[in-house]
């Protein structure tokens, strides 16, 4: 929530340890506790007699302790026994503080509350929270916060009912808005999920179900796309250089190719021409499934920047895939006098001051490198254009960072994203709504179907054997593996062990190595070997996973698929496929599977479609890692999921343009309360 420090709810002084604990939680203000919200709860509203005792739920339950007694086994664990009316239920403490014994002597009551489980001595609580039996007992549910190391839930508790009386809880939506997608009250909620009452169904909580949580997510929905439509708003109302759609060297450039682009690709250059044209800042994102073409399409704007006499940065999230762009876009423009600078980390010195030098004085007018691109060093002299290649492999603030080194003389770079993970419907309505978006949703000619085998790795040597006659007749293969060095924990094969095994088992074949440990000379001469046909097997980490095009390379073999993403399991098969010869991707997993491993493989086997790929994606892992907000720290959706409020999100929309141009005050509240502190990050 907020971004700036406070002290929170004023009603008790804070230690240091409290105060920076709460911090860790985003917890500032006391609008930041109020809507810090239950993980789930438990009833501790009656005491439930041992007889009803059931294992996996959990309970309260009060008694006199018969006996208690340490045991070493071989660890010191305490042991009580506690009894009721109608029976025993064992307690049991596997670490045993100083005292602790003490509490649970014979003859003492006590009230004994947890989840109950079958013990080997029959029914029994580990470490149950011990009460003393004299005290009331609550009339509502007792909610489980989110928490952090040092901060017990009772503080949580405490903070949140003062803020509770202490926070402004005015319901910021209008009754019309209220009535019209029959939409709870805001103040009552938000007491309601913080104290439910015991006839509430516990189901319909844990659900996020409940008409409270229904309009918590509605909330936060909207909150989302008013600050969404307002990123636009300043965007458009920012001034940007106009680039002249009519360009010369982008007709040029379109002369010299030796093939026609598809369709989608010249529908995408037609939007992406007009926007850069325009006297605000383009923020456009370019998606389309790996191979499709975007890289063309980047060039067509790199050329068009460059005629207008602006500086072009492209920024891609690996060596390999800033390097192949790099040389792509140097065999594209080079022969039209435009020769682009490569910039990078590990960079000889001299060659970085001359490559920075050049970039500070417009001498190069296209910079394409890594993240070595928005270190404080770089300066650019007129930076119009920014492009992100796999943007959402980069934080948040590293997209961040590129797009103001064009801010000069209150003028904005015009912002390209790509990517090649597809990004389902309602991803790309709850988070790129301010960002125009071009789709390439067609194969250039010449691309073979990729036929996905999975295989079992007790039949490795099956598959050693395919590859070693693909590879006699004349066909390249990748071997990817997920770790370089031995990992005890995770026993999987490396790089390493799996090209010395290969270099053994097939002898004959030239055979190379390649991970991101390697020096920069080294990985490039071996993917320039492999490009040119002098090595017939590439094995290497995943590196490989975005950007490379070898079109002889018609098998892959992705060892321990398991253990991958989807999206990274769809981006490893793309890099086969892109020549005349059928293509084969086999995933060899490790028995015995977990559920998620099962349907990561099943979706893989049963569909090639990036969309559904992404789709299902979205479902496994959420949206941060697809967007790549994760390492921003930033949850914009704590509450709802995208996967199951697809409805309130299109309902949200609507309220936003509602609200914007009716209730344009309590809007700009209702984002206040909601989106403080990460309104930056919708900047991206």
């Amino acid at each position: 929530m907020a971004a700036k420090a406070g002290t929170g709810p004023k009603t008790r002084t804070r230690t240091t340890t409290e105060r920076r604990a709460f911090e860790r939680l985003g917890l500032y203000t006391a609008a930041d506790f109020v809507v810090h919200l239950p993980l789930r709860y438990e009833d501790e509203t009656h005491v439930t007699p041992v007889a009803q005792a059931l294992p996996g739920q959990w309970g309260l339950f009060e008694g006199e302790i018969t006996d208690s007694q340490s045991h070493y086994q071989p660890r010191r664990e305490l042991q009580a026994t506690l009894q009721d009316p109608t029976g025993r239920l064992n307690l049991r403490w596997l670490h045993v503080y100083s005292g602790q014994q003490a509490r649970v002597s014979a003859g003492r009551r006590v009230r004994a509350r947890g989840e109950v489980r079958a013990g080997y001595r029959g029914l029994e609580i580990i470490h149950p929270l011990l009460t003393e039996p004299d005290g009331a007992l609550p009339d509502t549910l007792t909610p489980i916060y989110p928490t952090t190391q040092g901060l017990p839930q009772a503080s949580l508790r405490r903070a949140i009912s003062h803020a509770l009386n202490e926070a402004d809880l005015s319901d910021t939506l209008p009754p019309a808005i209220r009535t019209h997608y029959d939409l709870a009250e805001f103040a009552p909620s938000l007491r309601l999920l913080h104290h439910p009452t015991p006839d509430i169904s516990l189901e319909l909580l844990a659900r996020h179900e409940h008409p409270a949580w229904r309009r918590i997510k509605f909330d936060e929905i909207l909150a989302q796309q008013l600050a969404l439509a307002q990123a636009r708003a300043v965007r458009r109302a920012q001034r940007a250089w106009p680039l002249a759609a009519d360009s010369p060297l982008v007709n040029r450039l379109m002369d010299s190719l030796p093939f026609s682009p598809t369709n989608a690709q010249q529908r995408a250059v037609g939007q992406i021409r007009a926007d850069l044209a325009q006297p605000h800042p383009m923020h456009r994102l370019l998606q389309g499934d790996v191979g499709s073409g975007k890289t063309l399409v980047a060039a067509l704007a790199v050329a068009q920047a460059l005629a207008a006499g602006v500086q072009v940065a492209v920024m891609a999230p690996t060596e390999i895939l800033a390097e192949q762009l790099w040389r792509k876009l140097s065999e594209w423009l080079e022969p039209l006098g435009e020769t682009p600078v490569w910039l990078a980390g590990n960079m000889a010195a001299g060659a970085r001051r001359e490559a920075l030098k050049a970039i500070a004085t417009g001498q190069a007018r296209l910079a394409v490198g890594t993240q070595a691109l928005i270190q404080d060093k770089v300066v650019f002299d007129r930076l119009g254009l920014v492009i992100s290649d796999e943007q959402h492999r980069f934080g948040v603030n590293q997209r961040l960072a590129l797009n103001r080194k064009g801010d000069q003389s209150g003028l904005h770079p015009h912002q390209l994203s790509m990517s090649a993970t597809p990004i389902p419907r309602t991803l790309a309505m709850a988070f790129f709504a301010d960002m125009d978006v071009s789709v390439l949703d067609e194969m250039p000619p010449g691309r073979s179907p990729v036929q996905t085998r999975l295989f079992d790795d007790r039949r490795r040597e099956d598959v050693l054997t395919h590859v070693a006659r693909a590879v006699r007749d004349g066909e390249q293969a990748y071997w990817v593996c997920p770790l370089v060095e031995e990992s005890e924990a995770l026993q999987l094969q490396t790089a390493v062990d799996t090209w010395e095994h290969l270099c053994q088992s097939l002898p004959d074949l030239r055979i190379g190595l390649m991970h991101g440990r390697l020096p920069h000379q080294e990985k490039s001469s071996t993917m320039q070997a492999f490009r040119a046909g002098q090595l017939d097997v590439l094995v290497s980490t995943t590196v490989v996973e975005v950007g490379v095009d070898v079109p002889n390379a018609s098998l892959m073999i992705i060892e321990h698929a398991e253990r991958f993403g989807l999206a990274q399991l769809h981006q490893l098969r793309g890099r086969v496929g892109r020549g005349p010869r059928p293509s084969i991707c086999v995933l060899l997993y490790q028995s015995p599977l977990s559920a998620i491993a099962r349907e990561r493989l099943r979706a893989m086997f049963e569909t090639s479609d990036g969309f559904e790929i992404a789709r299902r994606d979205l479902a496994q892992r959420g949206p941060g890692e697809l967007l790549g907000l994760r390492q921003s720290g930033q949850a914009l959706l704590r509450f709802a999921d995208l996967n199951t409020d697809g409805g309130l999100l299109d309902q949200a929309r609507e309220a936003a343009v509602w609200m914007t141009r009716d209730y344009p005050d309590q809007a700009q509240a209702h984002q206040k309360r909601w989106m403080a502190g990460a309104a930056q990050y919708l900047r991206i």
